[in-house]
């Protein structure tokens, strides 16, 4: 964050945790170690913080090549404005032919910046990539996307996010597994795996068994860990709190996604940080539920 204002990454995607920054920072521990998330996503969470050290791993490699292109000074602010300018004036022109050009383009050769083109000017800000690794999403039907004030916002998130990132941030395309087991105690790991039940593409499926493995290896790591999970909305509960996740202190807040097609289809949902240390009171945490070790009863907030 930069004062109060958070740093929004320039690649978007559905589930971002924009809005619930302020809120995961507000019970981080101490910092004396690594900053450690083995769902990189967007990376919204790590660009917000302000550890010297970050080790963040996706198994999208995408999300990986993009942000090392930009630690290694191979996407910049100054290419990232030239090349929206040339490839958003051609899309003006040719609306969904370029986009549908882009993508298969993307899915041929992979190139990092034809991938912030499609997460930028695809339906909804979604990504989503079909079992053949190809990006599937339709065209937003906005042909004047990329106009003069987007394509500035767009080159001032690509230089707020290379200037946070340092030699010493690592990004690396790896499973959680192998991650998670690199940890020391000194280390904080933060956990945004896909939501068990929820959103699942090519890239982000999640089984029971990556559940029970993610579960197993933070039950041991010597680490402090949050973990970021939904825990019910106006239809269910997530069963794997009660599953496995509810032995641990837990935290809950309203958040509202707006992830759904249709306006009727974007409903609140209930998050929860699951954390395995014990609360700095000394400081203000933000307005959340406390549901303290065990508990899995029902919240109205």
């Amino acid at each position: 964050m930069i004062g109060n204002k958070i740093i929004v990454p320039p690649i978007k995607s559905q589930g971002i945790k924009t809005k619930l920054v302020p809120w995961i920072k507000s019970i981080l521990p101490q910092k004396t170690g690594r900053w450690i998330e083995p769902f990189m996503g967007t990376g919204v969470v790590a660009f917000n913080t302000d550890f010297k050290e970050a080790y963040l791993s996706d198994i999208n490699p995408h999300i990986i090549n993009f942000y090392n292109a930009i630690k290694n000074k191979d996407i910049t602010p100054h290419l990232v404005r030239f090349f929206l300018e040339k490839e958003g004036n051609i899309l003006k022109n040719r609306g969904e032919e370029h986009y549908k050009f882009i993508r298969d383009r993307f899915n041929k050769y992979f190139d990092s910046l034809d991938f912030l083109f499609l997460s930028r000017a695809g339906f909804n800000g979604m990504i989503r990539f079909n079992k053949k690794g190809c990006w599937n999403i339709p065209f937003c039907k906005k042909i004047n996307r990329f106009n003069k004030s987007y394509i500035t916002k767009i080159v001032n998130q690509v230089s707020r996010v290379s200037n946070r990132i340092t030699s010493n941030w690592i990004f690396e395309c790896t499973d959680f597994r192998e991650i998670i087991k690199k940890a020391s105690k000194n280390d904080i790991i933060y956990c945004d795996p896909p939501y068990h039940g929820r959103y699942v593409d090519y890239y982000n499926g999640w089984s029971d068994d990556d559940e029970n493995d993610l579960f197993e290896l933070l039950s041991i790591t010597k680490a402090k860990f949050i973990l970021s999970a939904w825990h019910h909305n106006n239809y269910r509960s997530n069963s794997m709190i009660e599953k496995y996740w509810n032995i641990f202190n837990i935290i809950t807040k309203e958040h509202y996604y707006h992830s759904g097609g249709r306006i009727e289809n974007r409903n609140s949902i209930v998050e929860a940080l699951v954390y395995n240390f014990e609360l700095n009171f000394s400081k203000p945490v933000e307005k959340s539920l406390f549901l303290g070790v065990g508990s899995m009863s029902k919240i109205s907030l």
